[in-house]
């Protein structure tokens, strides 16, 4: 399947130009199997050869990252927190996610939400996620859009110009982004045990008197 989408990028590519990579960007940011690490390098080569200007590539590169982020803060922000806020107390018993626990994850995101989006562009796996929370919070459109063109120009230029240097052989840029893609998910499912552990084997282990209580306001 990934030979078919990367034959069908370099077709969109070659025959769209600028277009087709803004076309291509936009979609990833909502289509995660598209993967940026195939679309961005080859933007670079096609440049590199002569059909294009690398500062084009990086310019459609960012206009289609900002239209994919708008559309995720868009449909996040129509659910908006209180539907949210709705599910987590009727079915957050079931995930042990309490009131509490969104009141304090959107307490973080409204003290570092500058920095999330900014930072969050420039890594795999979470740049489009962070549009989520942007959305819930309605978070300032203005900024939302200048930090996310900010941090999607970084991505797409140290991708774009990986590309263009390295000519036939851009497809390697994938597996750096790759490796730094597996450090990614390890760190997530790092927190994810460490949350597991906390909310249901802990509890259940002092409940059984293998271990000291639980603060459960913690």
């Amino acid at each position: 399947m990934l030979d078919d989408i990367v034959t069908w990028v370099t077709d969109v590519v070659d025959a769209l130009g600028y277009l087709g990579v803004a076309f291509l960007v936009a979609l990833e940011n909502v289509f995660p199997p598209i993967p940026s690490e195939v679309v961005l390098p080859l933007a670079g080569f096609v440049a590199g050869r002569g059909d294009a200007d690398v500062v084009g590539m990086i310019l459609a590169a960012t206009a289609g990252s900002v239209v994919g982020a708008w559309v995720l803060y868009g449909v996040s922000a129509g659910i908006g927190p209180m539907r949210l806020r709705a599910f987590i107390v009727r079915f957050g018993r079931w995930f042990s996610v309490r009131e509490h626990h969104l009141d304090r994850a959107e307490e973080w995101f409204d003290r570092r939400a500058d920095a999330a989006v900014l930072i969050g562009r420039c890594v795999p796996l979470i740049r489009s996620v962070v549009s989520v929370p942007a959305g819930f919070r309605h978070m300032s459109p203005v900024r939302f859009t200048v930090l996310t063109a900010i941090g999607s120009a970084m991505w797409n230029t140290a991708l774009i110009a990986a590309g263009a240097v390295l000519g036939e052989r851009w497809e390697r840029v994938g597996d750096i982004v790759g490796l730094f893609q597996g450090a990614v998910v390890l760190a997530i499912g790092g927190v994810l045990g460490w949350f597991v552990w906390r909310r249901f084997v802990r509890p259940r282990l002092a409940a059984a008197g293998d271990l000291p209580p639980v603060d459960h306001e913690g």
